[in-house]
């Protein structure tokens, strides 16, 4: 009897497990394909550059994720020809967007370099594919 309770909690644990790995993996997927799309439809000349984070060191994952995050908001469509793209993926970054930050890291967002619009999606999709 206690075999059949330990083994049922066993395999309970280890479905959970399994089903918020994969969740947060389609998550990321979903982000970078959205990047993808997301890449042809920026507005790249006259705009603000954004703090890009490159290569953060292993605790910083999270803070940089939460930088892509905020830099996301701050893009322009190209022109309102592509708009109702530009709109749909930006509400993917909104709703899909959410990480929570464990560690607090030494560098902020601020303490990375400004890079153009297409550059900081380049370099997201670099960190997603990483994770």
């Amino acid at each position: 009897m206690e075999r059949t309770i330990i083994f049922c909690m066993l395999f309970f644990c280890s479905s959970t497990a399994l089903a918020a790995a994969s969740h947060r993996a389609l998550k990321y997927k979903q982000i970078l394909q959205t990047i993808e799309k997301l890449e042809p439809t920026v507005k790249d000349k006259d705009v603000e550059l954004l703090h890009t984070p490159e290569n953060p060191v292993e605790g910083c994952v999270d803070t940089a994720l939460s930088c892509f995050k905020n830099g996301t908001l701050q893009l322009q469509p190209l022109n309102s020809q592509v708009n109702a793209t530009f709109t749909k993926a930006m509400r993917v970054f909104r709703i899909g967007m959410i990480f929570f930050i464990f560690q607090q890291c030494e560098s902020s967002c601020e303490s990375y370099k400004k890079k153009t619009p297409k550059e900081f999606l380049k370099s997201f999709a670099k960190l997603i594919q990483k994770v």
